[in-house]
């Protein structure tokens, strides 16, 4: 009887992007795996979860790449700023990338390739026990130099103050996509939700340039209606939307369409 040999699973995030096309994203603000699963199932190609806004638990995340896996859609997971051991975990838990939020400048940016990436690039915790290494049956060696290759580091752009290092920050070696969040970054103008405010704009704009010019990946948010204007500034990985918000128009829509079918009855029975 021959024995399997468990290969460490490969991202499809990162197979899209290095093959040079674009990467759906949704973002999923509730706590069900099914939600997760619909999403993979639709044919989203990452499912991004949170664990900074979110309350979410460490099993809710566990279940929920374990629901975008059967569809083969990768999770990333926001993580809450924190030791290594709140950065590692989701990858620990087969998640294929995280995203670190606020990094501020460039040792922080450092700091976590530091704890999130293997040797020659980090000194990231080691254990190879856990879903991402298949439970200690895929090679110790092997599963670090896949780690590395395989799984992707997300460093949020979402500051007025990071952009002085920005540049630095994207020469630097080890993580793979620079993702600018425009809600906090107005926030920290003083300009809230002025998304044409020139500032964001151009911080929009200069963060694709420099994820361009180093090798990086840019990420962003956007909605249908934005996505061809975004893929011509230089993002290649854009969340497209959100459960909460799909959800809400669905609901909102449904109590519409009803008013509007009763509207006769209602004026008749007055």
């Amino acid at each position: 009887m021959s024995t399997r040999r468990v290969m460490f699973r490969q991202s499809r995030v990162l197979e899209r992007l290095r093959a040079g096309n674009p990467v759906s994203c949704l973002k999923v603000n509730l706590a069900d795996a099914r939600v997760v699963e619909l999403a993979a199932l639709c044919g989203f190609d990452c499912i991004w979860t949170d664990m900074e806004h979110i309350a979410n638990n460490w099993q809710i995340v566990e279940h929920q790449i374990l629901a975008a896996k059967v569809w083969d859609a990768d999770v990333l997971v926001r993580v809450a700023r924190g030791s290594y051991s709140d950065y590692i975990r989701p990858l620990e838990l087969d998640a294929a990338g995280i995203m670190v939020p606020h990094v501020m400048n460039l040792a922080d940016a450092r700091n976590v390739v530091n704890m999130t990436r293997f040797q020659p690039l980090g000194r990231r915790p080691i254990d190879g026990g856990n879903a991402d290494a298949a439970y200690a049956n895929i090679d110790l060696v092997e599963y670090a130099e896949q780690a590395n290759d395989q799984r992707f580091v997300c460093l949020q752009i979402e500051d007025p103050e990071v952009l002085a290092d920005l540049e630095a920050i994207a020469a630097l070696p080890g993580f793979d996509m620079l993702f600018f969040g425009p809600g906090d970054f107005s926030h920290g103008l003083g300009a809230l939700g002025s998304w044409d405010d020139p500032r964001i704009v151009a911080a929009r704009q200069r963060v694709a340039e420099v994820c361009a010019d180093n090798g990086k990946f840019a990420g962003t948010v956007g909605t249908p209606a934005s996505l061809a204007d975004l893929m011509q500034m230089g993002y290649s990985f854009v969340s497209l939307g959100a459960d909460v918000v799909g959800l809400s128009d669905y609901y909102k829509g449904i109590l519409r369409e009803a008013a509007r079918s009763t509207e006769g009855l209602q004026e008749h029975s007055e």
